[in-house]
């Protein structure tokens, strides 16, 4: 039999439903108000977004499915160990990034207010997930994913991406130094 899993409080389910709903509309607003203000260009920025918040998820998912050590039979999701490769070591929340790039993408493409307004909201129920995935790790895995937290920022790519090139640096030796 598998782990025990904690089920979510009652909070965090209305929570999460409130997030596909919203997620929801903001696709059907979408169909319904696409290029609403006939603003090309943006439509073709938008797209791009949509690619690379794709692509983003698709790596992010496969590093962890990979790396995350799950029993046979459990899904990707349930991991033993803290995922540090691939994409989480310049990112820890790769695949929220994703869902931000494309609910944000999702505004654009309609660039009607009401999917504003439900982008941020949902935006914002992403954002109070991350922290509550933290509060998770952190009680799964304790000062190994604290470290991890210490090393690797949340969602600033750049950052992480500056951080990995140091660490990768100071692991090899300084050989860059004149």
């Amino acid at each position: 039999m598998g782990s025990q899993r904690r089920k979510p409080p009652p909070k965090d389910m209305i929570l999460m439903s409130i997030e596909a709903l919203a997620f929801v509309a903001q696709v059907v607003l979408c169909i319904l108000f696409y290029n609403h203000l006939g603003l090309n260009w943006l439509l073709y920025l938008c797209w791009a977004i949509v690619l690379v918040a794709v692509v983003l998820g698709w790596r992010a998912r496969v590093a962890f499915q990979t790396k995350g050590e799950t029993r046979a039979g459990e899904s990707w999701l349930h991991t033993r160990t803290v995922v540090t490769g691939g994409l989480y070591a310049v990112l820890r929340h790769p695949m929220y990034l994703s869902f931000l790039l494309i609910s944000l993408a999702l505004v654009c493409l309609s660039q009607h207010w009401l999917n504003a307004v439900l982008g941020a909201i949902l935006m914002g129920l992403l954002y109070n997930d991350m922290g509550r995935e933290e509060k998770n790790s952190i009680e799964k895995f304790g000062d190994d994913y604290r470290g991890y937290m210490q090393q690797v920022p949340r969602m600033n790519f750049v950052v992480g991406a500056i951080r990995l090139f140091r660490r990768r640096r100071e692991n090899e030796g300084d050989r860059w130094s004149l």
